[in-house]
């Protein structure tokens, strides 16, 4: 006996009902559109501190340096500073026929092409040690290379003025052990500025350290066990293995560092003051001369926005010679 009947007859004679279906999509309209508001609103009021403070204590300095450098803003125009007279171009033009920027600039030059390369290179060197060539106490390594990190430049001061005393410094007193004698490193026109760099590099070899050992522990150990079984050795599985899987850590490495020594300013302000005979002047220790001992702010300020060019210029000229290797 059949117990389909009525309307239910006809629904199964003509086929199965269709179901209207709910929309499964994202709700469209002006409810949609008044969340994601609510969304970007609460989104800008808690970025609101932190672009308050921005704005007020780094673009408005920036932009007051930049206006800053077109004019003869010094001393005289601290309580007046729209009084200031504008003189265009004049302050960069000046620095170009300075004796003693430009002896800056081939200073601070020096220190960055000497500097970088010894930074990063001795500290891909030690991270590998520590890494994988020492097993016991490699915390105690790893924070005793990382301790001139966090240490104030006037102790680290205090200790290489010591190690590089010509009387009665550390170097000294090994050279007349061999019977040599040490020559005054920081009084020198000749070994003042190499004698910065090795300080420098002692300094900051903690940072690219810790960079390389992250690098290094980010690398498969399945790669290193193949390369050894292929027959390499400690250098080939560096040289093949190692470095080439690192460069993206290398490129930061060395874009930092770069950063950090074309900036260079506490190692010759404390130590030689740019001295003997401008040997250790750079462009910061320059600036800061002129700007807060002169009182040239508008020139200072040129010298800064100089510098800043310069650093952008090897920084995106670092960053497309390697950016093939480390894409």
């Amino acid at each position: 006996m059949s117990l389909v009947t009525g309307s239910t007859a006809d629904s199964a004679a003509t086929g199965p009902t269709k179901l209207s279906k709910a929309p499964v999509g994202p709700t469209r309209g002006p409810d949609r559109g008044r969340r994601l508001g609510r969304h970007n609103l609460h989104g800008w009021l808690f970025s609101t501190p932190f672009l308050v403070l921005f704005g007020v204590f780094m673009l408005l300095p920036i932009v007051a340096t930049l206006l800053m450098s077109f004019t003869d803003f010094g001393a005289r125009d601290v309580t007046r500073p729209f009084e200031a007279e504008f003189v265009g171009f004049d302050n960069y033009t000046r620095l170009f026929d300075d004796d003693v920027f430009r002896t800056a600039l081939f200073n601070t030059g020096y220190f960055v092409v000497v500097g970088v390369p010894l930074t990063v290179v001795l500290g891909l060197l030690v991270a590998v040690l520590l890494n994988n060539g020492i097993d016991r106490a490699r915390t105690f390594f790893r924070v005793g290379f990382y301790a001139p990190v966090v240490t104030t430049i006037v102790a680290v001061a205090v200790v290489w003025r010591f190690v590089l005393d010509p009387s009665d410094g550390l170097v000294a007193g090994l050279a007349s052990e061999l019977g040599l004698t040490a020559p005054d490193f920081l009084g020198s026109e000749t070994w003042a500025m190499p004698s910065l760099i090795a300080m420098a590099v002692w300094r900051n070899l903690g940072t690219v350290m810790v960079l390389f050992i992250a690098g290094l522990q980010a690398i498969p150990t399945e790669v290193r066990e193949a390369a050894r079984l292929d027959g390499a050795g400690a250098w080939q599985e560096l040289r093949r293995v190692t470095v080439p899987l690192l460069r993206p850590t290398m490129l930061y490495a060395t874009v930092i560092t770069s950063i950090g020594y074309l900036n260079v300013f506490e190692e010759p302000f404390v130590m030689t003051q740019g001295g003997p005979s401008n040997a250790t002047m750079t462009v910061s220790l320059d600036m800061y001369r002129e700007g807060f001992n002169f009182f040239h702010m508008g020139y200072a300020s040129a010298m800064a926005y100089v510098l800043f060019v310069v650093i952008m210029g090897i920084t995106v000229l670092q960053l497309r010679l390697l950016k093939d290797n480390t894409s």
